[in-house]
């Protein structure tokens, strides 16, 4: 049964903390300018070898968010407040329903910090005893540390949960997302999605990288999505997109193709579309052959030109977690000022996890 059009999940604002800046229009004027933003990293700071990232240009959690509150707060946990603050600053915000007890929140990650949790695991394992470690550490080793401040910072009361699902989270939270908002557990989720950039996360994915991929530059940043029903729209935070459809797969080696192929004919099954409608698909863009076999099968369906009209997700590096929102703020950045255009964004992950929604652009004037 089709949701009706009254109902349907919309997306009413959204915001970024990139490679590119803080904020949407940092993001927006990064992608119009096209600017690169790999640079050197410091690696002493870092400890990695001699390398090139796509950091947040001059992040730091306590100069951005204030010394309050703060000095214990992880890099991840920082990128993620930050982005959710800046959506909710935007001029339009309606505090009383995107925050309170009907306000959910939904965060994707791969693992939380991967930083956190090693550094809190080897403080036991290096100290005089196996509890000489510091406890206000301890909250950022925790998967749901970062939803969980964001919630604390801003008054978010009703849903919070984090999914981990890696380079597929982004797609599966706005999924989970949906779901909330049809089953009344909330009038407005913040669907956001954050990956840092460590030391830890730079060794894990240099050894667990295939060999076709070595080399991938890795990038940081927080994206966040509002969401909300169709009905609940306000002059104030007009809808930029509708959520035709969400739809999943599971697959790995010989079967990622046709499970991805499948996966998307469902999505624009669901979304009484056609894969030739599509005005854009953007691909999640992952390391290696499996990034290969995603352009390849958004260009069948979709053709080669939907899939080259807007920037891809990888200008910011690997972003793993934070892809899909990426991608879904790139779409909207990069939306034609009239309204009826179908974007079509997919995310696969090398452990299996396929994902691709559908949006119906609104009028962005």
């Amino acid at each position: 049964m089709s949701t009706p059009v009254t109902d349907r999940p919309v997306i009413t604002g959204w915001s970024a903390v990139s490679p590119f800046g803080l904020g949407a229009e940092a993001f927006t004027e990064g992608l119009r300018e096209q600017r690169s933003t790999v640079a050197p990293v410091d690696t002493a700071r870092w400890q990695v070898p001699t390398s090139r990232a796509h950091l947040v240009p001059g992040f730091e959690t306590r100069e951005v968010l204030g010394k309050k509150g703060t000095r214990s707060m992880d890099r991840v946990t920082g990128l993620a407040v930050a982005a959710v603050g800046s959506l909710l600053d935007q001029p339009g915000s309606v505090k009383e329903t995107e925050t309170g007890e009907r306000a959910g929140l939904v965060l994707a990650t791969t693992t939380g910090s991967a930083a956190s949790m090693m550094d809190f695991t080897r403080s036991s394992l290096v100290g005089d005893r196996p509890y000489d470690v510091d406890p206000a550490v301890m909250p950022n080793a925790v998967m749901n540390c970062a939803a969980g401040q964001c919630a604390i910072w801003y008054g978010i009361k009703g849903p919070n949960t984090t999914l981990a699902g890696g380079r597929a989270a982004g797609l599966l939270a706005l999924n989970y997302a949906t779901r909330l908002l049809a089953s009344g557990r909330a009038d407005a989720v913040l669907c956001a999605a954050a990956e840092e950039f460590s030391a830890a996360r730079y060794w894990l994915e240099r050894h667990s990288r295939g060999p076709e991929a070595p080399n991938v530059a890795l990038g940081e940043g927080a994206a966040v999505l509002l969401v909300q029903p169709a009905s609940a729209v306000t002059p104030d935070r007009p809808a930029l997109a509708d959520v035709l459809a969400v739809r999943t797969r599971v697959a790995t080696g010989h079967q990622v193709r046709p499970a991805l192929e499948a996966c998307v004919r469902s999505a624009l099954e669901a979304a009484g579309v056609a894969g030739p409608e599509v005005w854009a698909a953007s691909p999640s863009d992952a390391p290696g052959l499996l990034g290969h076999v995603e352009r390849e099968v958004l260009a069948e369906i979709c053709g080669d030109a939907a899939v080259r009209r807007i920037p891809a997700v990888g200008r910011l590096g690997d972003v793993s977690a934070a892809s899909g929102s990426f991608q879904i703020a790139t779409v909207l950045a990069a939306a034609p000022r009239t309204g009826g255009s179908i974007a079509l964004v997919t995310s696969a992950d090398r452990d299996g996890s396929l994902a691709c929604a559908v949006l119906k652009l609104r009028d962005a004037r």
